[in-house]
């Protein structure tokens, strides 16, 4: 990693990211739910990047990164290693710059995501589900390449990228008390902490983390970077850990670090789809399950809910079984 993508944003480059990213991203709706504020007994206004290009969020990252390339390292093309959202984004953010994209997928990611890369025009290499298996992969294919490399969160680009989300939900809802991001290599969430810095408005800031891929809730509470045991969780674009760039930012700012059961992941998920009427992947899911499931200040009524990816098989959907 250059190691000038391995700073912490400031406020210039979020504004730029966010003036780069505008005309090829959608701004994407803010939706509510009665049922879910009865529920939760607070106002939930919900960012719905399920509606985004690719599905997804991760296109604000990786468009940023992508196009921020100068024109002799794009001639190279771009590489990456992501279980679904990411890779779609690199995919679709290079097509557009005309440029060739290069992804390492586990063997493990979604059929569907699978498939949106290769339509994006991706070229796919798997690899075994770990995160020495994809670096290892990665490496090889930069070095035969030398494309150049966009990481999914350790990179500033990147994380500038994802801070828009943030900052174009503020300015479409007023006086947010809380926002809640899930959290899988943190860069969103510390996208969303960065951002929460220069608003008019003070902001607190969750993370909401799957149980079983609790990475970032213990190296918040260790005061240092955890990274065993391999994460096992329906939330499948969450199957990674923090990077030291992303624990420097999050730790220290989060107000909060919510650990999410499997089973509430799906409730939340069944939820969103049988009320609202909007198609959402279990990673999306996680940070209403903090707010359905879990303690919040009294001081928070008014919740930011980032929907983070609707990307899903509808032939394997995971209540399917169920009676």
């Amino acid at each position: 990693m250059n190691s000038r993508y391995h700073t912490v944003p400031n406020r210039r480059d979020i504004l730029n990211a966010a003036e780069r990213v505008a005309p090829a991203v959608h701004r994407t709706p803010v939706m509510t739910c009665s049922r879910i504020d009865e529920l939760t007994g607070r106002s939930c206004f919900f960012k719905m990047e399920n509606f985004q290009r690719g599905g997804a969020f991760k296109i604000r990252g990786a468009y940023n990164a992508v196009s921020s390339l100068t024109e002799a390292d794009a001639s190279r093309g771009a590489a990456t290693h992501s279980s679904g959202n990411h890779a779609q984004a690199v995919a679709l953010a290079a097509r557009e710059r005309g440029i060739p994209a290069y992804i390492v997928m586990p063997s493990n990611a979604p059929s569907v995501k699978i498939a949106a890369v290769r339509e994006y025009g991706g070229q796919i290499t798997f690899c075994e589900p770990t995160l020495q298996a994809r670096e290892e992969a990665l490496q090889r294919i930069l070095e035969e390449t030398q494309a150049a490399f966009i990481h999914p969160y350790d990179d500033s680009r990147t994380i500038a990228g994802q801070a828009t989300c943030a900052l174009e939900f503020c300015s479409q809802v007023d006086d947010l008390d809380a926002l809640i991001t899930p959290v899988g290599g943190g860069g969103l969430l510390s996208g969303t902490l960065l951002t929460s810095e220069f608003l008019d408005r003070p902001l607190m800031v969750f993370g909401a983390e799957p149980a079983r891929a609790d990475d970032a809730c213990r190296s918040v509470e260790a005061g240092r970077l955890e990274r065993e045991p391999v994460p096992d969780t329906i939330a499948d674009g969450l199957r990674t850990y923090l990077s030291e760039l992303t624990f420097s930012i999050i730790s220290g700012r989060v107000h909060g670090m919510i650990r999410i059961e499997e089973q509430e992941i799906l409730s939340a998920m069944r939820l969103v789809w049988e009320r609202m009427k909007a198609v959402i992947e279990p990673s999306g899911a996680v940070a209403l399950a903090a707010a359905l499931y879990h303690p919040l200040p009294d001081s928070v009524r008014r919740i930011g809910i980032i929907i983070t990816g609707g990307n899903v098989d509808l032939d394997a959907l995971p209540w399917m079984g169920d009676s």
